[in-house]
């Protein structure tokens, strides 16, 4: 198994193959996610007192919030995927 590490802003890391969605936290129905998961105690709040800027949903249901922009740690998990793919064989 691949175990990619993404840097999620402050030092702060989480398995790049676990993360299903990285969400802008503006709309109701995501504000509404994240209270939820503070009541269940399945939020990790890793923007160290700094404004959310995304919302990561992890496969096993936690919320993890980051004070990154989506478009920043999304092109991370590209730049991961990149890097540890081996280039395609050319079909003949």
């Amino acid at each position: 198994m691949n175990f990619n590490l993404l840097n999620i802003g402050f030092g702060n890391m989480v398995m790049g193959c676990k993360v299903v969605a990285i969400i802008s936290p503006e709309s109701a129905p995501i504000k509404r996610m994240v209270q939820e998961a503070r009541e269940r105690n399945t939020l990790i709040d890793a923007t160290f007192g700094r404004k959310t800027r995304s919302v990561l949903i992890m496969d096993n249901g936690q919320i993890i919030l980051s004070a990154l922009q989506a478009e920043t740690i999304s092109h991370r998990i590209l730049q991961v995927d990149g890097e540890d793919k081996e280039e395609p064989e050319e079909e003949l």
